[in-house]
């Protein structure tokens, strides 16, 4: 009698934990992180867009959260993805700057890099990368492939310059390349060029196997990484034809009085927002809606490299530069949330936050452990209007083009930046009354200039691979 007491007493406790343990999946929500490539802080009509059509992502801010002081990791791509990717800041990530084919090695995540891909693995999540990587390739590269850093599976293109041409005659998937029906007008190395005629639109194939890795997974945590390349400018066409604007059609703008050029980047922008509201109506479909957050983002500012009119669509809103620039126009970007039920309708927040917290983030809602040695503060609070558990002192980002370049954010408030080299002089704006960085207040402010100079000198730590250089030394 004992014996089958016993036996039923640890029947029960079995059941209860394997009881627990599926409460616990089921509470631990998917999580799909969208991100545009060079879509500017005032692309989208819910950030004051009054050109171009996004009633998708505008719909979204709607039923969602919209942040108006988001960082990207960094002003240009590959480091912005390095932070991203290994919950660090832009002085102490792996990848530090776009390398390129010269130097793949540099742009490469290695072996021993920790990335949010696989912490979520390790925690249960099934994951997956669809779209542009940037992070490591076939070759001298290939500890950063993504299935070597944390992905299941992965569709894409591995190099950021083949991502330039929209209209691929191939793309990987996993390690293996898949040919497509375009041709291919070669020029420079891995794939780039262009299309004299296009058939299968990258981002359209991007879209398609992004739903569908919703529908394979729905019963099951998942992580997808969804990196969009448009709206990139395909760099190679502008040089050889003067229009780096790749899209299947025009749609709404064709009959504008516009060059070809404006028409294209709008064209591509109303197309990425249709991606995103397939993405939405899709999870609504599946019923997992209420248990899926849904990230959008861009990668960094805006571009110019389609050679496409500025003025016309003020990317940048109220912020003063572009992609590769330090100022707010460069690095802030919008980003908004969405979860039915979780996160509230038409909710804003001025909370500072940046790429690097997506890891804390995750392993927040995922319930995984946070890595050691992370510049990550989780924003999970903020998605439901908790208040949070920490704030920043400091962002950093720095740039390696055209000189040695640093940017510090202090208490969200105060911007330092130096231009040029290590030891060119500190400029100091203040972000509450001076959002375009317009006007340099290091003397008016001494103090303030000087933590920020006292944090620079340690916000880094060395890397061969990124060396500070002088313009003269490049």
């Amino acid at each position: 009698m004992m014996h089958k007491l016993i036996y039923l007493i640890g029947k029960v406790i079995a059941l209860t934990a394997c009881l627990a343990l599926t409460a616990h999946a089921q509470e631990r929500p998917n999580l799909i992180w969208i991100m545009a490539d060079d879509l500017g802080y005032g692309d989208l009509g819910c950030y004051g867009q009054k050109v171009m059509s996004t009633p998708s992502l505008d719909r979204m801010a709607q039923e969602g959260l919209r942040f108006t002081q988001f960082y990207a990791g960094a002003t240009v791509c590959a480091p912005s993805r390095s932070v991203l990717m290994t919950g660090q800041h832009h002085g102490r990530t792996r990848v530090r700057g776009n390398a390129g084919q010269k130097n793949p090695v540099a742009q490469a995540l290695r072996s021993d890099d920790v990335t949010v891909a696989k912490v979520l693995q390790q925690a249960g999540y099934r994951t997956a990368l669809i779209g542009k990587w940037g992070l490591g390739d076939v070759g001298p590269a290939e500890s950063g492939l993504p299935r070597k850093q944390g992905f299941d599976q992965f569709y894409g293109y591995l190099s950021q310059h083949h991502a330039h041409n929209h209209f691929p005659d191939f793309l990987w998937r996993n390690e293996t390349r898949e040919s497509l029906p375009n041709d291919l007008v070669a020029v420079g190395e891995a794939g780039a060029g262009y299309a004299t005629q296009p058939k299968v639109y990258a981002d359209d194939l991007f879209a398609d196997e992004a739903i569908k890795f919703v529908g394979e997974n729905k019963d099951k945590p998942f992580f997808l990484y969804w990196s969009m390349v448009i709206p990139h400018a395909n760099n190679e066409r502008s040089n050889k034809l003067g229009d780096g604007t790749e899209v299947p059609e025009l749609g709404q703008y064709a009959d504008k009085p516009w060059p070809a050029q404006d028409k294209g980047q709008a064209a591509m922008v109303t197309r990425m927002d249709s991606y995103v509201g397939r993405m939405l109506a899709e999870l609504s479909r599946l019923g997992i809606d209420r248990r899926t957050l849904v990230i959008f983002t861009s990668d960094n500012g805006p571009h110019n490299e389609s050679r496409h009119d500025l003025k016309r669509f003020n990317p940048s809103g109220p912020l003063s530069g572009i992609k590769r620039s330090l100022t707010d126009g460069g690095i802030r970007v919008p980003c908004i949330a969405w979860q039915p039920g979780h996160i509230m309708p038409g909710s804003q927040t001025d909370h500072v936050a940046y790429f690097g917290d997506w890891m804390a983030t995750a392993c927040e809602l995922s319930g995984a452990k946070l890595p050691a040695d992370r510049d990550s503060l989780s924003f999970a609070p903020v998605l439901t209007g908790k208040p949070t558990t920490g704030k920043h002192d400091f962002l950093y980002w720095e740039f390696h083009e055209g000189g040695f370049h640093q940017a510090a954010l202090y208490n969200g408030r105060w911007k330092g930046i130096r231009r040029g080299s290590l030891s060119a002089p500190l400029a100091v704006y203040d972000l509450q009354n001076d959002v375009a960085e317009k006007q340099d207040v290091a003397t008016e402010v001494p103090d303030i200039a000087h933590r920020i100079n006292e944090y620079l000198k340690t916000a880094r730590t060395d890397s061969p691979d990124w060396q500070p250089k002088s313009p003269a030394t490049r």
